[in-house]
């Protein structure tokens, strides 16, 4: 598209939403430099040629028939959920959210809505965790954000059932996908969040997808999520989260998507004796690349931050793990470790793990581990051996090797819609119906 035309797509989403001036004022300047900013470098990942940046914004089409995508199944399961909210396209369908949440001032709602109804909130957590426009990546976002959600925990309330988001990526048409979603849990809260994105339709279209999680004092949160997106979808995740003085954030993910994705987490452990758990499941298959660059800082004394991340490989497909750990000076006592590994069940599959340590200070501890390799010949002779035919016994030894980190997610239901997912991934392996 032409700046022009950029400019258009601009001010249609801005009469959309009517947004605050505020906004739009960040959104203004995001405009004005993205064009001239440098993609973020994701180590070993070659995403520039990938079409994220070009697209229409907005499909008129989807702002008067909302895709109905999804909705028989999230009503029905609302009885062991505290509340839900799904967004497909541009559209928030369904918000619910439990009464006694409700009256103890739990928010759940559009984000776009939530910048009428609580704008001094918003602007107080918003960009906090991610920039605004500090590449070309975040100024393009912000500049042509299409949507997303905000849900908020006030101080000292514990969301003790889960919360589940569905944010469905309608390519029915040709539009771009760009969604913010921020979290904001004060002090002594807790929340338990399930998320899933998927993508419906078949045309190709970009995704610029951002979650912002501020992680008050003592607040805890079990951030799980499911990410499906299809074959011709090209996208870049960025989740971050930042954490204040003994807070904690547990990710559990699956990157499980078709097409070709970055996902771009990091967490800052800004405050003494705060912690993270990263655990991260991915699989590629076909010829699709997926680079996944997970990051620890480790700035508050004794902090703590682990990543657990396991993939596997088929076809011609690629798979790229960064796991990175950072120990801040001044952040005595810290500890970050780390376990990568990759492997693939095709010679033509391309994998890396690459552990990277970085450590400014004393009386810390550290450690990483990082493995790519093939299938082990010795575990698939035993097991053919038994009577399993090649096929079966490549199965097998592919859930045995993702299960150690399935089963340190925190979710049940995440650890389901994973194994049924890989199940489907895995499916051209004969056998895996077997299980």
């Amino acid at each position: 598209m032409t700046s022009k035309h950029y400019l258009d797509q601009m001010q249609a989403l801005a009469t959309f939403a009517g947004l605050p001036d505020w906004f739009r004022a960040i959104q203004n300047q995001a405009h004005s430099v993205w064009q001239d900013l440098q993609l973020p470098v994701i180590e070993r990942v070659k995403y520039h040629r990938w079409p994220l940046l070009s697209q229409e914004v907005v499909a008129p089409q989807t702002l008067e028939e909302p895709l109905l995508y999804g909705l028989d199944a999230a009503l029905a399961e609302q009885d062991h959920l505290s509340g839900q909210i799904v967004h497909v396209g541009n559209h928030t369908l369904v918000e619910s959210l439990d009464q006694d949440l409700v009256d103890q001032g739990v928010i759940v709602t559009d984000l776009f809505q939530a910048l009428a109804d609580y704008p001094d909130l918003v602007k107080e957590h918003l960009f906090s965790v991610i920039g605004a426009h500090e590449d070309q990546i975040e100024a393009y976002h912000t500049a042509f954000m299409n949507g997303g959600l905000f849900i908020y925990v006030p101080r000292n309330v514990a969301v003790t059932l889960p919360l589940e988001a569905l944010l469905v990526q309608d390519s029915r048409y040709g539009q771009a996908f760009n969604k913010h979603v921020l979290i904001v849990l004060e002090q002594g809260a807790s929340l338990d969040y399930v998320e899933r994105l998927e993508t419906y339709g078949d045309k190709p279209n970009s995704a610029t997808y951002f979650v912002e999680v501020v992680v008050k004092a003592g607040a805890q949160i079990k951030y799980s999520a499911v990410d499906t997106l299809g074959a011709k979808s090209h996208a870049y995740i960025k989740r971050y989260a930042q954490t204040a003085r003994d807070a904690k954030i547990d990710w559990a993910i699956g990157e499980l998507n078709d097409g070709n994705v970055i996902l771009d987490l990091d967490t800052y452990l800004n405050g003494d004796g705060s912690e993270s758990q990263v655990q991260i499941v991915g699989i590629s298959t076909g010829k699709q690349i997926q680079g996944i660059d997970s990051k620890v800082v480790n700035r508050g004394n004794h902090s703590v931050g682990n990543i657990l991340q396991h993939g596997v490989i088929l076809d011609r497909a690629t798979l790229t793990f960064n796991g990175i750990g950072l120990i801040e000076k001044y952040a005595k006592g810290a500890d970050a470790q780390q376990e990568s590994r990759v492997l693939m069940l095709s010679e033509k599959a391309r994998g890396d793990a690459n552990p990277i340590l970085l450590i400014e200070e004393f009386e810390v501890t550290a450690g990483h581990a990082a493995s790519v390799g093939q299938v082990d010949e010795e575990q698939l002779y035993y097991l053919m051996s038994r009577g399993l035919s090649r096929e079966a016994a490549e199965y097998l030894v592919v859930r045995g090797f993702l299960g150690p980190v399935i089963v340190q997610m925190p979710s049940a239901e995440i650890r389901r819609q994973l194994v049924e997912i890989i199940d489907r991934k895995l499916s051209g392996l004969e056998g895996s119906q077997e299980d």
